[in-house]
């Protein structure tokens, strides 16, 4: 019967991992490990704290009590604004936990390492991509490791598994996935797009006129994008855990709808009670912040990932400007004015709700995701070919993920 070891589980891939694994009758033992608290109390989950950064001799020790696993999914990473130093760290903590299990004889019985990556794969926070991104694109494009391009701790991380890998003469098959602006929710973990978002909308309702305004810009709101349910990336990770076809392969995962702001933005006006201005975005200037506010302005890399194909694809005088981030709103600064504080206050008093949900908001992060002057289109040709069916509304795993975080108490009740 196949058992499995989570990392990260108290993350928002983790978590969701572990619930369908709970799910999945053939799976009778999991081990979960993280810093810090227990996932779940049902009698399938063990739990160890377990420190990735730590040495693989430490790590060994606490490993020492788990029994061998046919399973490793391996959803934890550390974030850094250094993309270097990104790269250094999230690759010790991979190859020292591989070095780890090994020791331990951790992998005697181990059939499938499960590491989760995502779409910084194709440069996406470089600018614009090409689109679809395909797992088979050329290596210009799947591995943008051009002279003037910073470290990307995913590329680190996969040559490390593959290697390691290879070098114990291929006794388990690796999978990597390719996820996009995850919808999910853990308990304690703020970096999370659906919490950040639905904050600003629960606030917005409660100042007055209750104006949903995008915060973003105009062409972020018409572009087209995907986005990926943490519980269907679950789902696909088990999928691909006992697939032949799946071993030593690499999967963009996505919910299967291309989705734009321009449907799902009135959605979700209509559900937290807000207008939406007649005129959403200032006429004239595109830089334009909305009237009222302070808007931001970034340029990304020199060259946008989708340049390195430029000639290739017919527009080889195409591209030779960054690609660029506009909000009309600086959702940083938003959350700092004095009536927005006093707004989440008023909210938080009246339905008994966590501070630190606010507090670990990442509104520099949703401030990327809208303020994109380009699409993001992933392809889910690849997985399709192989089987795989699973499918997922993205308003509706928005819906599911707002009525978690009400009931966990990080946003408010409805309003009636």
């Amino acid at each position: 019967m196949p058992t499995a070891i989570v990392t990260g589980a108290t993350g928002i891939t983790g978590t969701a991992v572990c619930q369908a694994l709970i799910k999945a009758p053939e799976y009778t033992e999991i081990y979960t490990l993280s810093r810090f608290q227990k996932v779940s109390e049902h009698p399938k989950v063990k739990h160890a704290i377990l420190d990735l950064q730590s040495s693989a001799e430490e790590m060994s020790k606490s490993l020492s009590h788990i029994p061998p696993v046919t399973h490793i999914y391996f959803c934890a990473y550390l974030a850094n604004p250094d993309e270097g130093e990104a790269s250094r760290i999230n690759g010790s903590m991979l190859s020292n936990f591989l070095e780890a299990l090994i020791k331990s004889g951790r992998t005697r019985e181990l059939k499938r390492f499960s590491l989760t990556c995502g779409l910084k794969q194709y440069g996406v926070h470089q600018g614009q991509p090409k689109n679809p991104m395909r797992e088979d694109d050329e290596d210009s494009l799947f591995w943008l490791e051009q002279e003037d391009r910073p470290p990307n701790f995913y590329y680190t991380q996969q040559r490390i598994l593959e290697k390691y890998t290879a070098d114990h003469h291929n006794k388990w098959t690796w999978v990597v996935t390719y996820p996009q602006d995850v919808i999910g929710f853990a308990r304690g973990n703020f970096m999370n797009l659906a919490t950040s978002i639905g904050l600003y909308c629960a606030v917005s309702k409660e100042l007055e006129g209750s104006k949903l305004v995008f915060p973003g810009n105009k062409f972020n709101y018409l572009a087209f994008n995907g986005w990926t349910s943490a519980r269907l990336h679950a789902d696909f990770c088990l999928w691909a855990g006992k697939s032949p076809d799946a071993n030593n392969q690499r999967f963009n995962v996505i919910n299967g709808d291309t989705q734009s702001w321009q449907d799902l933005w009135p959605r979700m006006a209509a559900r937290f009670g807000c207008n939406i201005p007649g005129n959403m975005f200032p006429a004239g200037d595109e830089f334009k912040a909305y009237p009222g506010y302070v808007g931001s302005h970034t340029k990304l890399h020199p060259r946008p990932p989708i340049a390195e194909v430029a000639e290739k694809i017919g527009l080889k005088e195409e591209f030779k400007e960054p690609s660029e981030l506009f909000c009309q709103i600086d959702l940083e600064k938003w959350a700092q004015r004095p009536e927005v504080i006093k707004a989440w206050g008023a909210l938080r008093d009246r339905y008994k709700l966590d501070q630190t949900a606010w507090d670990g908001a990442t509104w520099g992060f949703v401030g990327f995701l809208l303020g994109r002057n380009y699409s993001c289109v992933a392809s889910m040709s690849k997985a399709r070919k192989l089987g795989w069916t699973g499918y997922a509304d993205t308003w509706d795993e928005f819906e599911h993920t707002f009525q978690e975080l009400e009931k966990a108490k990080m946003l408010p009740p409805l309003p009636t």
